[in-house]
């Protein structure tokens, strides 16, 4: 190894330097997280993930022999919010997004996605949706919040942001009314709950995910507490019977072919983490999906 050491690498996503600059893929952060429903801290997640990334510089991935901290990758920081004011800071979210290109976004609640997509389909029209998440969020509201962060799918089928018959959910898991189950399957969202992924496995999985989508143009999101909290112990509401780390990278590696436009990793709360995991696994995440778009 030459360079820099691993505990010296810059505080960025994998060192790279904080840019304006336009770039093929783009960082940035999203520190929003008051619309969480049980534990908040979210907030800490984008420094958090950047800081993880360090471990993640030392040579290419072995997968797709790409190395992604050498790609067209700029990380612009983190937007602007506005403090305490959800639906203020989504329309602050959307219109910082709206002028970028590629967007990979560190969270941040689940919440911000709803913005994200607003952007994105300003720019590429409704989008088939990849979703990993212990949580279906398509409640109509959370605990009386229009906005919270368990509502940002039911939004996004109302308002034509994704198309529901090319939209799949990975890991589902969580209590869930039977009615909002019932309502999300109607929209034509396929869901596939975690047990599903261990009995079937991720090259199973994987291959639906790809027919799901069917070559339209594809975001990716990302909820950290996918991962069982043996992984990812730092998330706000964790549920256990979730997917291992080496399962969630497994599918992901295997979803070339997919025309994504975006991605989001959300809800990784340091302050509930243990030795960096959860921010690790999220960092990692974000380095599988950038190798995934180099390979391709």
């Amino acid at each position: 190894m030459t360079g820099t050491p691993t505990f010296a690498t810059p505080p960025s996503f994998l060192g790279i330097a904080r840019t304006d600059r336009a770039a093929a893929f783009t960082i940035a952060g999203i520190p929003l997280d008051i619309g969480t429903t049980n534990r908040a801290g979210a907030r800490f997640g984008p420094q958090a993930i950047r800081q993880a990334s360090r471990m993640l510089v030392d040579g290419d991935h072995p997968g797709a022999w790409v190395d992604p901290a050498a790609m067209d990758v700029a990380d612009i920081g983190d937007f602007e919010i506005a403090l305490g004011d959800i639906g203020a800071s989504l329309a602050r979210i959307e219109a910082q997004a709206a002028g970028l290109g590629h967007l990979i976004a560190l969270g941040g609640e689940h919440g911000i996605t709803l913005a994200l997509l607003r952007a994105a389909m300003r720019r590429h029209g409704p989008l088939a949706l990849v979703h990993f998440d212990a949580h279906v969020d398509t409640w109509p509201d959370s605990f009386g919040q229009a906005f919270g962060h368990g509502s940002v799918f039911w939004h996004a089928i109302r308002e034509g942001l994704v198309d529901p018959g090319r939209s799949i959910q990975i890991g589902i898991r969580s209590p869930v009314q039977r009615a909002v189950w019932e309502w999300t399957l109607a929209q034509g969202v396929t869901i596939l709950p975690a047990e599903d992924v261990h009995l079937r496995g991720p090259l199973e999985i994987a291959a639906q995910i790809r027919a799901t989508v069917e070559g339209a143009p594809a975001y990716l999101s990302f909820d950290i507490d996918v991962l069982d909290p043996a992984f990812a112990p730092g998330t706000g509401t964790p549920e256990i019977g979730g997917l291992a780390s080496w399962q969630a990278q497994a599918i992901l590696r295997r979803l070339d072919g997919i025309g994504f436009r975006g991605m989001d990793l959300v809800e990784v709360a340091p302050a509930y983490d243990h030795a960096e995991i959860t921010a690790l696994a999220g960092a990692t995440m974000v380095w599988d999906y950038l190798a995934l778009m180099g390979r391709g």
